[in-house]
């Protein structure tokens, strides 16, 4: 299943819609302005706020926390050692679930896996539109609502450190 993203021009506070391949509005981003940490919500069409998309504020690293329905779903960090490329871990509630980020995270072409398994690639690669990119769901089990809010994140603090 592949969703396309429209990359935020000014920045936290924006919102932007994702669209399914047809065209169709699936998911609203919906930035916090005014906040003392970075605050996103990510809805469905009818404005339900789906996920919850928070900046750790006293973390040793930049930290992002994704919560469903005020319940920690996962936790979003740099891994430590990572010399080449971005790699960024995403620490699950359960305690023993980990799904690895890498690629070229500010060039928006990344992939996240699971135990070595692709869950999605995050390409701008293939498309034609400016400033957007694909969310392409690999599995079909899979959290599609998950799995955006990662890649959310993931450019979030990437963009963060390159400011820095």
């Amino acid at each position: 299943m592949r969703f396309l993203v429209r990359d935020r021009i000014l920045g936290i506070g924006d919102d932007y819609w994702i669209e399914d391949d047809r065209g169709n509005k699936v998911f609203l981003v919906d930035g916090k302005a005014m906040r003392l940490r970075d605050t996103f919500e990510l809805k469905d069409t009818e404005g339900r706020v789906l996920i919850d998309i928070r900046q750790k504020m006293f973390a040793l690293r930049d930290t992002m926390v994704i919560e469903r329905g005020g319940q920690p779903l996962a936790t979003v960090r740099r891994k430590r050692l990572s010399l080449l490329r971005n790699h960024y871990r995403v620490a699950l509630a359960d305690g023993c679930t980990e799904l690895d980020v890498s690629g070229r995270i500010l060039d928006r072409e990344f992939a996240v896996e699971y135990d070595g398994e692709l869950l999605a690639v995050i390409s701008r690669r293939l498309l034609s539109l400016r400033d957007t990119y694909a969310v392409d769901v690999v599995r079909e089990d899979a959290d599609p609502a998950l799995l955006i809010a990662v890649a959310v994140c993931v450019i979030n603090l990437a963009e963060k450190e390159r400011e820095d």
